[in-house]
Parts: C-alpha cells; sequence; structure tokens
C-alpha cells in the first residue's frame, strides 16, 4: 500500500468522526439538555442541531409529552382510626427540562412521595364515608398541593386521580349488611306502599260497587213501587168501573186464603176478622133466604102497626118479593162456609209441612186411615 494513502484514510475518519459528533438530531417531543465540559449548556430543540464536537455531550434526553404514573396502594388513617388502601393515578408533563434535570434527582421518586403525604393528610381530616364520597374534592386538594410544589421541578401535574379506595375486610362487611338493611327497608316501604295503594284502590272500588248497587236496587224498587202503584190503580179502576158486587169481592176474598200458607218459610196463619162478614155475604149469596123471612114477616108487622095509625102514603115502604126457599137455613150455612174455609186454611198449612218434611203424612191420608 501506498504510504501517502493511509494518512488519507487516517484523515477522512477523522473528518467523518467529527462531522458525526457535531450533528445531533432530536425527534419530535423530545429535548436534550447538552453540558460543555460538564456544565449545563443549553437545550437542543426536536430536528436538526449542531454542537461542539468533544467539548460538547448530551447529558439527559427527556419525553415532554403528558405522562401517566400509577403508584403503589398506600395505607392511610382516616379520623375515625380505619386504615384504608389508597391507590393514586397521576398525569403529569415536563415542562421546564433543565429544572426537570438539575432541580431534583428523581422527580418520578419526588411526585410519589409528596402525593403519599398530600394524601395522609388530607385523608386524616375526613372519616370513611366522607372518604368515599368525597373523591372530587380530594383530587382537587391534591392537584393544588403537587402543582405548588412540583413547579420548580419544571413538571406541571394536570390530574390526580382517586383509583381505588379498599377499606378493611371487616368494615367491607359491615358495609355490605349496612346496604343490605337500607336495600331490605326500601324494598319493605315500597312494598307497604304498595299494599297500602292496593287496599284503597279496593276499597274505592268496593264503594263504587256499593254505591252503583244501592242505586240499582233503588231504582228497581222505585220500578217496582211504581208498577205495583199503577196495576193497584187499574184494579181500582176497573172495579169501580165494573160495579163489582160485593158478593163477589167476598168470594175472591176467600179463594185467596189458601195462598196464606204457600209460603215455605211460613210458622204461623193470622185469620183476619172479617171472615166471618165475607162467609155471611157469600152464603147470602148462595145459602137460603127463607132466615130472612122473619125479618121480613116482623117488617109486615111494623108496617101493619104503622098503617094502623094511618101513615101517609111516603112513609110507607115498598113490599120486597120473597125468593124461593132452601131446606138450610141462614145459621147452618154460615156455619158450614166457616167450616170449610177452616178446612182449606188446614189443608193448605198441611200441605206447607209435607213440602218441608215429606215423612210427615198427609192431613187427608191421616184421616183416611
Amino acid at each position: 500500500m501506498d504510504p501517502v494513502v493511509i494518512p488519507i484514510l487516517v484523515a477522512a475518519l477523522v473528518v467523518v468522526f467529527l462531522v458525526a459528533s457535531t450533528l445531533r438530531i432530536v425527534p419530535q417531543a423530545r429535548r436534550y439538555n447538552i453540558e460543555r465540559f460538564g456544565r449545563y449548556r443549553r437545550t437542543l430543540q426536536p430536528g436538526l442541531n449542531l454542537v461542539l464536537p468533544v467539548a460538547d455531550r448530551v447529558n439527559s434526553k427527556l419525553d415532554v409529552r403528558e405522562q401517566v404514573y400509577s403508584s403503589e396502594p398506600k395505607p392511610v388513617i382516616t379520623e375515625d382510626n380505619l386504615v384504608v388502601n389508597i391507590d393514586t393515578v397521576l398525569y403529569y408533563q415536563i415542562t421546564d427540562p433543565r429544572s426537570a434535570a438539575y432541580e431534583v434527582a428523581n422527580y418520578l421518586h419526588a411526585i410519589d412521595q409528596l402525593t403519599v403525604t398530600t394524601l395522609r393528610n388530607v385523608i386524616g381530616s375526613m372519616d370513611l364515608e366522607a372518604t368515599l364520597t368525597s373523591r372530587e374534592e380530594i383530587n382537587a386538594r391534591l392537584r393544588a398541593v403537587l402543582d405548588d410544589a412540583t413547579g420548580k421541578w419544571g413538571i406541571r401535574v394536570n390530574r390526580v386521580e382517586i383509583k381505588a379506595i379498599d377499606p378493611p375486610h371487616t368494615i367491607k362487611e359491615a358495609m355490605e349488611k349496612q346496604m343490605r338493611a337500607e336495600r331490605d327497608k326500601r324494598a319493605a316501604i315500597l312494598h307497604a306502599e304498595g299494599e297500602r295503594q292496593a287496599k284503597i284502590l279496593t276499597a274505592e272500588g268496593t264503594k263504587q260497587k256499593d254505591i252503583l248497587e244501592a242505586q240499582g236496587t233503588q231504582q228497581a224498587v222505585i220500578l217496582r213501587a211504581d208498577g205495583e202503584a199503577k196495576a193497584v190503580e187499574l184494579v181500582f179502576q176497573a172495579v169501580h168501573r165494573n160495579d163489582a158486587d160485593p158478593k163477589v169481592l167476598a168470594y175472591k176474598y176467600l179463594e185467596t186464603l189458601p195462598h196464606l200458607a204457600s209460603s215455605d218459610n211460613n210458622t204461623f196463619w193470622v185469620i183476619p176478622g172479617e171472615l166471618t162478614e165475607a162467609v155471611r155475604t157469600v152464603t147470602s149469596a148462595f145459602g137460603d133466604p127463607s132466615s130472612a123471612g122473619a125479618p121480613r114477616s116482623a117488617q109486615s108487622e111494623e108496617s101493619a102497626t104503622t098503617g094502623a095509625d094511618g101513615p101517609s102514603d111516603e112513609d110507607r115502604l115498598p113490599e120486597l118479593d120473597g125468593g124461593p126457599t132452601l131446606p138450610l137455613d141462614a145459621a147452618r150455612a154460615t156455619d158450614e162456609a166457616e167450616k170449610q174455609a177452616a178446612a182449606a186454611v188446614s189443608d193448605a198449612k198441611a200441605e206447607a209441612e209435607a213440602a218441608k218434611s215429606p215423612q210427615v203424612p198427609h192431613r187427608g191420608q191421616a184421616s183416611g186411615g
């Protein structure tokens, strides 16, 4: 090999090394801290940068994007002396690479310890129930303290979130029992309210039903009374219009007597006082009118006596023509009619008792036996 070529190659290698040491390419969202002879010189921005070979070197490479740091669960004592484990999540971002590299040795460890101390201070002033229901307040207070402390480190804390709060196992069991009791209480209240509404609706329905039934019964009674009144009125008009004979009315009266015992619930019968008068009317209609002869003869004698005294023609009564006579007198006819009416009532009563108890023999059969 030519002795001149070797120095040229060496010089070329030296030039390439110097050029490579002079040029620095920084990626996006990265920052490089440059030291010159061990002293901070400047921070390289993304892109192509020139540095002094051999004298300048890169001390730290930092990521300025927002990052997430999840710490391990830390035991914290509440105001009511309960130990709970709280797990936090931290969102931070490097705003000053120089301060992050030279103001604190390990900013993540420093942030973690500051978070624990601040969290214990905040939780120590709250009880367990307030701790479980005041996450937003705890997050705001943590963020304010951390942002104020990490500002000089060139770090901005964007958010602090409590990921989990784990109370002791016994407290969990007590809380579960309490929640179960609350649920049972709400269920009992809802069930009682449902039954109350159901009873109210049932009572209202029963009330409306009774009202409607009473109104229907009232209308039915009114219509029935109107119908009976019209029927009685029609019968009354028919009787007066046709001028019914008292004998016919008495006969119809006797016909209705057997119907007094037609009901199954009758235990006694009332015989009206007009029965004798009705029987006498029927007897006078169908019996012997000879009984009326004595009154007529007496009336004739009285007329003769009065005629002897010389009464006027206006005071004289017209003579009644006597009808044909029958062998039975009026008294016997009256007794016979009374016996027949009594027999009809007795037969109706016997038929009613026979309908109630078939073992009791009919009156006619008993008398025949």
